[in-house]
């Protein structure tokens, strides 16, 4: 039956099952089904539409035709960005290549770094991103067959810790982006133009401050003051030689001498601190060198072995045995890249990123280890410590 004398709108709905549709009718307005049907407004399932039928009975009989229209539209509009919105977000693929093996420890940390600070900028791993890790170790031969693996999974940027590695990516790709962490001189090495204004496609964070080859010295001679000569590890493929001229030209100063022990495999570290311990003025400086991660625990148990006080440049040599480490915060560089992954990822080009210097330092004291040497460490230089293991 069709409302003759009702004042205001009313919501009609003929049966017809879900092809039923609404329709407005004033007082005096009867109209007929036929006519109904051919003046459709919209179209709607009874099953959505009894809710709002309940709604709209219950404001009374003063609603306008415009307030019902509004809300009609507005429920419309909200349906389909309700379902734009459970959308999956567009995942993006972040390769990584560290210099360690798969079950390091050591790597976890920095890996947590990393993962936290693309957390904070709204980066969550299995929601909107995701990671393609590869562990090398120091292998060579590895570190190739690996850069070619993650270039060729085409990711959106790709996350490296090595001098090696990074050449080889460069070798790789000139367009895939390349976040760096850990390098020292990457103008000599030939990855950015310069430290302002990078070009290609590589940007990240360097190790490599002027003032830490003479804190090596004088952390050597503060602890070990009668050892006046210094031998300084290192591996000429991976290392680029940027601390010599200043340990050179320090040394003096100190009433000291440097030499260089260049090594390329385990059995070359044998020789070298095997030989360096036959030497009762000497002491051993261990350079920034990637090849050295892999192989610290027997470079900290050969130390041990002869006697030799060694002064390192990161955290994880001292918490293996090692006396005394000074140098940057690496889980620090980890957390800092994760802001260059998120402006990459949101647009910006690595060649507009200017490469990073460290700006956090840690010293790292062994007491442990400085008793079994029979070493005394200075109250001062205790004083000065980021950390003290006992």
């Amino acid at each position: 039956m069709w409302p003759t004398k009702q004042t205001g709108l009313r919501l009609v709905v003929p049966q017809g099952g879900d092809r039923a549709f609404p329709v407005l009718t004033r007082t005096g307005h009867r109209r007929s089904p036929k006519y109904m049907r051919s003046k459709q407004r919209f179209c709607l399932s009874k099953h959505l539409l009894k809710p709002l039928r309940c709604r709209l009975l219950s404001l009374g009989t003063d609603m306008q035709r415009r307030d019902f229209i509004t809300i009609i539209g507005g429920a419309a509009a909200a349906w389909p960005l309700k379902a734009h919105a459970q959308q999956p977000e567009r995942m993006a693929r972040i390769g990584v290549m560290l210099a360690f093996g798969a079950s390091d420890p050591e790597a976890k940390p920095f890996v947590a770094a990393l993962k936290k600070g693309l957390q904070e900028l709204g980066w969550i791993e299995g929601r909107n991103i995701e990671f393609d890790f590869r562990w090398p170790a120091a292998d060579p031969d590895r570190i190739r067959a690996y850069a070619t693996e993650l270039v060729d999974t085409k990711p959106s940027v790709i996350l490296v810790n090595s001098t090696t590695a990074t050449a080889a990516l460069q070798r790789e790709t000139l367009t895939v982006p390349v976040v760096f962490v850990n390098i020292a001189d990457p103008i000599r090495s030939g990855f950015a133009a310069s430290l302002a204004a990078p070009g290609g496609n590589i940007t990240g964070f360097t190790n490599f401050e002027t003032t830490m080859g003479a804190k090596w010295l004088q952390l050597l001679r503060d602890v070990a003051p009668e050892r006046t000569r210094a031998g300084l590890l290192f591996n000429p493929n991976t290392h680029s030689g940027q601390y010599f001229h200043i340990i050179e030209t320090t040394a003096p100063s100190l009433g000291m001498e440097s030499f260089q022990l260049p090594v390329q495999d385990a059995a070359g570290i044998e020789r070298a601190i095997a030989s360096l311990g036959r030497d009762v003025n000497a002491g051993l400086i261990v350079l920034p060198d990637i090849f050295h991660f892999p192989h610290r625990d027997l470079i900290v148990a050969l130390s041990a072995q002869h006697r030799l006080p060694a002064i390192y440049p990161f955290r994880l040599f001292v918490t293996a045995g090692g006396l005394i480490s000074y140098g940057i915060d690496l889980a620090d560089l980890y957390l800092r890249a994760a802001s260059y992954l998120d402006r990459i990822l949101k647009g910006s080009r690595p060649a507009d990123l200017p490469i990073q210097q460290p700006t956090k330092f840690e010293l790292v004291i062994n007491l442990k280890t400085a008793k079994a040497l029979g070493l005394t460490v200075p109250p001062t230089l205790l004083g000065r410590a980021d950390e003290v293991i006992e």
